[in-house]
């Protein structure tokens, strides 16, 4: 009797284990299949947290999934040391399964950041400045102040900056975002200088570089950037000036207004190419990819001059008799009168 009482006992007791193995495997699927969020909502892992932190913070966005399912899910899973810091999106109607491998493998919130062809150093770094979720570590965000604090193998920033769509997550610093885009220029210009073409009136990839700067802020038009090139390349062979605005207008500095008059022209800066020869002393922008391969591999052509041409593109002229009637259109144009060609 008493071993038939044991076996019972024994029996019994197996059977109420099963029943609540039964029963918190049935509550954990039903967890499992519960929604962690209704709508997106944004949760963010800190660096050095637990999992137990993890869990707290998804039972806050959810208080029906309570934490102890969310943290031994992790642990079943193999994933409570895997989870990655950052800011995380909880997708509407998302289940813990999926939220915590989106976890482990790191698939934060990503932001972009457009940095625009033809804008100066100074602007890049004030548009990383004033970027969201950029962690600021810089004091000084002067281009000067960069080149100090980086590190930078660079006299002068400009130029050396790539201008592109950066994409980062939350916590991304300031320092992380200069240096891609330095290591990205480094890399664009070595590889448009590595394929350049033979008998180039430059003699270095930071003259390429220059040049590349004064053809991006010479031309919107990405079909005509090899022609300008073309142009540079044939009065830089020539010893003529190369006689551009854009030039000019970067060495004003605070006093260009938005108009350049003549008497711009004749007073000499470092960066006045009608009253010097040869290339500026610095890059005037950042080049976008088109126009290093543009100044490193120009287009063949007789022109020597050009002018808008008052359809946003320019009018090429390989005399100067041609180029001063082009002028006189251009002119015209602004004024809105119609010249015969």
């Amino acid at each position: 009797m008493r071993r038939a009482i044991g076996v019972f006992v024994i029996w019994a007791g197996g059977m109420a284990l099963l029943a609540t193995l039964f029963f918190a495997v049935s509550e954990a699927y039903r967890f499992w299949q519960m929604p962690v969020a209704e709508s997106p909502v944004p949760v963010v892992v800190e660096r050095g947290e637990t999992m137990r932190d993890v869990a707290a913070s998804i039972h806050a966005v959810n208080p029906a999934l309570p934490e102890a399912v969310i943290y031994w899910t992790a642990r079943f899973r193999g994933q409570s040391r895997a989870i990655q810091s950052g800011e995380y999106e909880i997708a509407a109607g998302e289940r813990l399964g999926r939220l915590l491998d989106r976890m482990a493998a790191g698939d934060v919130v990503e932001y972009s950041l457009t940095i625009p062809e033809g804008v100066t150093a100074r602007r890049f770094l004030e548009i990383v400045g004033s970027a969201p979720h950029i962690e600021r570590t810089l004091e000084d965000l002067s281009p000067e102040g960069v080149i100090e604090a980086l590190e930078l193998p660079v006299e002068h920033l400009e130029g050396w900056l790539y201008p592109d769509t950066y994409r980062y997550s939350a916590g991304t610093t300031d320092r992380q975002l200069i240096r891609l885009a330095h290591r990205k220029m480094r890399e664009a210009l070595d590889g448009a200088w590595s394929a350049r073409a033979e008998g180039l009136p430059v003699d270095s990839p930071y003259e390429a570089l220059i040049l590349a700067s004064v053809i991006e802020r010479e031309t919107a038009v990405p079909d005509e950037r090899g022609e300008v090139a073309g142009v540079f390349v044939n009065r830089l062979e020539r010893g003529m000036r190369l006689q551009t605005d854009p030039t000019v207008i970067y060495g004003m500095g605070d006093d260009y207004d938005g108009v350049l008059l003549s008497r711009h022209l004749r007073e000499d800066t470092p960066y006045n190419t009608y009253t010097r020869d040869g290339l500026p002393p610095t890059p005037i922008a950042l080049p976008s990819k088109d126009s290093l391969v543009a100044a490193t591999r120009p287009e063949e052509t007789d022109a020597l001059f050009f002018v808008a041409d008052g359809t946003g593109g320019h009018h090429f002229s390989r005399s100067l008799d041609e180029h001063n009637r082009a002028v006189l259109r251009w002119r015209a144009h602004q004024r809105g009168e119609a010249v015969a060609r």
